[in-house]
């Protein structure tokens, strides 16, 4: 049975549709916004054996029919999924998998699919929404409904899931994902926003979130839906055991210091556990655990310990919950390259490259949207030597890619214009060490990086992760998380900015929900930390450096008419090519008159600057110009004074002398200097070698042109 609710949000029509469509699968909803379509499918399955963990997988894929365009390139189906679809999976992954009651380990998959796609209102936040719906309405112990939305802010105004129109001109793209009763994650970007500006944002946002989960719980009161209730596993027989006998050694382990010191110390006491348990490689105790059971129950365990600790104000690493680990930083560590830096933090460490480029060097991205080129490239990568660990090396996975694009869009407000540096960046993080919160060492490197390599960003941004335990009403904020405190805490709230305010920001939690007091404590928490940080960083370097590397290309952008970009290009290219094979050049030009002269060197590039400036410039009346005789004739000269340019000067206009015949005084090939005295109203110019002459002091006689020669 077809079954439809909607409301008006936003000033437009959101719809729920289920029962018409993939009626097989446990949960089936079509999410529509405007005429933007998006198809939301949820299946569970049974679990794996021997799995210890909640296998959820969230998939989203565009079709670029859907904006009705065909993929570019040579192939004219879609293959792996882009940058962007692996972004949007994550988005739809991190706000439902808290929402799944502990120990449930069935296979669950949600697929979204945009259908259609009408180029105002963006199909990802549709998709957050879907999976929730979808899940709602199938046989799974879901803990929802949640819902998404997306904030910008124009003129100073917040606006609800806004177009793409009011999205180019916002100051902020945020999108959160909550319940009725509190946020559970975001993903923000903006240019340089105050704390309580942000805090604002995500207060709003959270405000029509309860209206599409009152949408949910509409749907789901008339679907009716079969909820198959989850059984919580049996009680694990070595809860009480490795309570009692471990304990205590795991706290001592856990005040070990050093990453692998402190596992080390907490493998030993495991492993003196599974000996006394399990002898001689045995894999069953007589009442039928298990060494997997042991294992559970001694991380359970462990998580206990550390959170406790912190609670009571005890750090694993001895710090403070406001205290910053140890900071350095390094520029110029590598020959060659254009920019370069190394920042550490703890245990955790980022290693920055800087590649400066032309517009040709852009990355031409394609997909629903228009295709747009894109100047500013960072690239995150995490080698398994960083966490003292051997696995291959498969390409970038869902993490790298996530932690590559928050680092990304954390720094690009601060970037200069394209008319200011027309250069196109791209930077390479390559963690070398890791114990939590590489990307936000990354947003610090990569701004090191790009002030070493001359890069004029507007302010240094920097990097800070909060994280979180909470037990009933009590909890504490811990900056700079290492990696157990992620792993057994609650929160992982990644924040970068300036001293100005935030440019990026990212929410993960492990629980349902934060409050709006813990976001606002968060986000100053993280205030404090950064400018501490800020001022580590500008003691290595403290502003970009005035010249770029030397061996980054020269560029020198000048805008032409858009009318004589034919006159530059010339008949088949003829004239652009020449002018870059004989001064070493290459010359980029766009459709608005903008011409990008890039160069090893600068001579050449001022070579090819003047070369184009003469040819594209208008003939001024009453300008000396250094001309060549391109042919002679017997009434006058024509004389080339810009590329494909002639001018005619007359015999009479050779000399201030009598000239029996052109050929006594040039000869195709000569160089000479003509004064412009006239254009007429066909465009032809004349030209005056006396003139010229008489203008800088000169006489036949100083010049050779006797009338004997």
């Amino acid at each position: 049975m077809k079954v439809v609710v909607e409301r008006e949000v936003g000033g437009r029509t959101l719809s729920l549709t289920t029962g018409e469509i993939a009626k097989q699968s446990d949960g089936c909803v079509l999410v529509q916004y405007g005429e933007t379509v998006v198809l939301v499918a949820a299946q569970s399955g049974p679990p794996r054996p021997g799995i210890d963990f909640f296998p959820l997988t969230c998939d989203y894929r565009e079709r670029t029919a859907a904006a009705g365009k065909f993929p570019g390139g040579f192939l004219k189906r879609e293959g792996r999924p882009t940058n962007r679809e692996i972004l949007t999976s994550r988005l739809m992954d991190r706000p439902i998998r808290p929402l799944f009651p502990k120990g449930y380990h069935d296979e669950v998959q949600v697929m979204g699919n945009v259908l259609a796609f009408d180029h105002e209102n963006d199909p990802d936040v549709l998709a957050m929404l879907g999976a929730s719906a979808a899940l709602c309405i199938a046989p799974v112990p879901f803990g929802g409904p949640i819902a998404a939305v997306r904030v910008a802010q124009v003129d100073g105004e917040y606006v609800l899931l806004p177009t793409q129109e009011q999205l180019d001109s916002s100051t902020l793209d945020l999108i959160v994902s909550g319940s009725k009763e509190s946020v559970l994650m975001i993903e923000g970007f903006a240019a340089q926003l105050p704390e309580d500006e942000m805090a604002g944002a995500i207060m709003f946002a959270h405000e029509n979130i309860r209206t599409l989960c009152e949408l949910q719980e509409e749907l789901v009161e008339k679907v009716a839906p079969e909820k198959v209730e989850f059984e919580p596993p049996p009680a694990n027989p070595f809860d009480s055991i490795v309570t009692e006998q471990a304990l205590e050694k795991i706290r001592e382990a856990k005040q070990v210091s050093g990453k692998h010191a402190q596992s080390d110390a907490t493998s030993a006491v495991q492993d003196e556990l599974i000996a006394q348990f399990f002898p001689e490689g045995t894999e069953e105790t007589e009442d039928g655990a298990t060494v997997f059971d042991l294992k559970k129950a001694f991380h359970d365990v462990e998580a206990r310990v550390i959170r406790e600790m912190t609670l009571a104000g005890k750090r694993l690493d001895g710090r403070g919950p406001t205290d910053l680990r140890q900071v350095s930083c390094e520029v110029q560590v590598l020959p060659r390259v254009h920019g370069s830096a190394i920042f550490t933090r703890g245990e955790t460490q980022s290693l920055t490259t800087v590649c400066l480029g032309t517009t040709r060097d852009e990355q031409r991205v394609d997909g629903l949207f228009d295709e747009y080129g894109k100047r500013f490239m960072l690239d995150y990568n995490f080698p398994s030597y960083s966490v003292g660990e051997v696995r291959p090396i498969r390409g970038p996975g869902r993490r790298e890619i996530g932690h590559g694009a928050l680092a990304e869009r954390s720094v690009n407000p601060v970037l200069p214009s394209a008319d200011k540096f027309p250069y196109t960046m791209r930077v390479i993080s390559d963690i070398t060490e890791s114990n939590g919160s590489s990307s936000m060492a990354t947003v610090c490197c990569a701004t090191l990086g790009l002030m070493d390599a001359g890069v004029p960003i507007n302010q240094p941004v920097a990097g800070i992760s909060i994280g979180l335990v909470k037990e009933g009403d009590q909890y504490v904020l811990l900056t700079d998380i290492i990696g157990n405190e992620d792993h057994f805490g609650d929160m992982d709230f990644k924040i970068a900015g300036t001293q100005k305010g935030v440019t990026g920001i990212q929410l993960d939690l492990k629980i349902d929900g934060i409050s709006e007091q813990i976001i606002r404590e968060t986000l100053e928490q993280a205030k404090t930390a950064r400018l501490e940080l800020l001022r580590s960083m500008l003691s290595a370097i403290r502003r970009p450096r005035d010249e770029i590397s030397r061996f980054a290309p020269q560029l020198v952008q000048i805008t032409i008419d858009p009318s004589k970009i034919g006159l530059l290009i010339g008949p088949g290219g003829k004239t652009i090519r020449q002018i870059q094979e004989e001064t070493g050049t290459t010359l980029d030009v766009q459709d608005d008159g903008t011409v990008t002269i890039a160069g090893a060197g600068g001579s050449m590039v001022d070579e090819a600057l003047a070369r184009i400036e003469a040819l594209t410039e208008e003939i001024k009346v009453g300008k000396i110009y250094n001309g060549v005789v391109s042919s002679v004739k017997d009434f006058g000269a024509f004389v080339e004074i810009a590329p494909g340019k002639d001018g005619l000067c007359h015999i009479s206009e050779l000399s201030d002398g009598y000239v029996k015949s052109v050929s006594d005084v040039c000869k195709e090939g000569d160089k000479m200097q003509v004064k412009v005295i006239a254009v007429d109203d066909q465009n032809r110019v004349k030209l005056s070698r006396k003139a010229a002459m008489v203008e800088l002091g000169q006489t036949s006689e100083s010049e050779g042109d006797s009338d004997e020669s």
